[in-house]
């Protein structure tokens, strides 16, 4: 389940005992301070509204490790963006304007270029947006849904978030589901038709007159989303336009074991979570053999599996108030992580 376990825990504890972050006050809500709790970027809103009130937040910025700039993607999007301009510009300035006004009033940016600074974003724009800053999308921690390798997102710096999706802004009534014997279905998916992956998902296996394979682009009106996942073993969680999607964690979330179809993405935590040993990956080439790479997997197998998701599914979940070990102190793990890769003069005594 862990790379290293011990590793793991050790590092978390350290964490815990030392990681301060110091939260630029500048700017309004509801670009600033503010974002989405509901729905696909739920996490956005709730990290930011978190690391108001989080105790691991510092107000002597001399006492920081790292420095955040609370804002958000989605709002800039919902704001500022004007629908089917396909004109960047003005939220590329939205965004650039403010790492300027932190830029002049603080010493701390100019201090690293940006080195000991993230930002956080769920939004598929995210990287876009955030390449307008050069410094912000070369030295800066993002942390990012649309973790997408193609994309310049660089795994050794950027951090990889959970795109999770919360109807009413809470996990309630989204999680847990049956034992292994109550899941009668092999596998499941239903989804539009984007991007390059779900054609081909779609033309191989929808509509077929297999019992143990309930592939589909529009659900039937007398399926239940959920209830299908609770009944199923795996669930297929494909790319879309982008290759962030919530039906890995709502796989995690109902026990049914995720079975990731994308290119080029970095998954969530995969610097301390051995994802193979809780879901299955299966490269786009083998979309035919689906099935039978499925049903190669032995009952013994998929138990554990299903098992160990359902451990893991603590790391995905969001509370509030925030716990141990959850969503909201796992992309924090992540990010301590990668600053313990920046040193600066004042740290090294060079």
């Amino acid at each position: 389940m862990y790379w290293n376990p011990r590793v793991f825990h050790r590092s978390y504890l350290e964490m815990e005992k030392r990681f301060k972050m110091f939260v630029y006050e500048e700017g309004e809500p509801p670009v600033f301070h503010f974002g989405p709790c509901k729905h696909t970027y739920a996490i956005e809103g709730i990290f930011i509204q978190n690391m108001e009130v989080s105790r691991f937040r510092t107000f002597d910025p001399n006492k920081a490790h790292m420095f955040f700039l609370p804002f958000s993607v989605t709002m800039i999007t919902q704001l500022i963006y004007v629908r089917e301009s396909h004109e960047w510009s003005l939220m590329k300035n939205t965004a650039s304007d403010y790492v300027e006004v932190i830029a002049q009033k603080h010493p701390f940016w100019n201090r690293s270029l940006g080195a000991d600074h993230f930002m956080l974003a769920c939004h598929d724009w995210g990287p876009e947006i955030s390449s307008a800053i050069p410094n912000l999308y070369k030295n800066a921690i993002r942390a990012l849904c649309n973790a997408n390798t193609s994309e310049n997102f660089n795994p050794s710096r950027d951090v990889s978030i959970p795109e999770i999706l919360l109807p009413e802004g809470t996990t309630r009534g989204l999680i847990g589901g049956p034992p292994p014997s109550q899941r009668p279905i092999l596998v499941f998916y239903a989804g539009g038709v984007h991007g390059p992956i779900r054609p081909i998902l779609l033309q191989h296996w929808e509509n077929k007159t297999d019992p143990d394979v309930h592939i589909y682009k529009y659900l039937p009106k007398n399926m239940s989303y959920y209830g299908m996942m609770r009944k199923s073993r795996y669930c297929i969680c494909p790319s879309g336009y982008e290759v962030a999607s919530p039906r890995m964690v709502e796989g995690l979330y109902l026990g049914c074991v995720p079975v990731l179809i994308k290119d080029s993405y970095v998954i969530p935590f995969s610097d301390v979570l051995n994802w193979e040993t809780f879901a299955v990956i299966v490269p786009v080439k083998d979309i035919p053999n689906l099935k039978k790479i499925l049903e190669g997997i032995s009952s013994r197998k998929y138990v554990e599996m299903q098992r160990r998701g359902i451990q893991m599914r603590r790391h995905f979940e969001v509370n509030s108030p925030p716990k141990r070990y959850d969503v909201f102190h796992m992309i924090l793990h992540s990010i301590w992580l990668r600053r313990l890769n920046v040193r600066f003069q004042d740290e090294d005594g060079s």
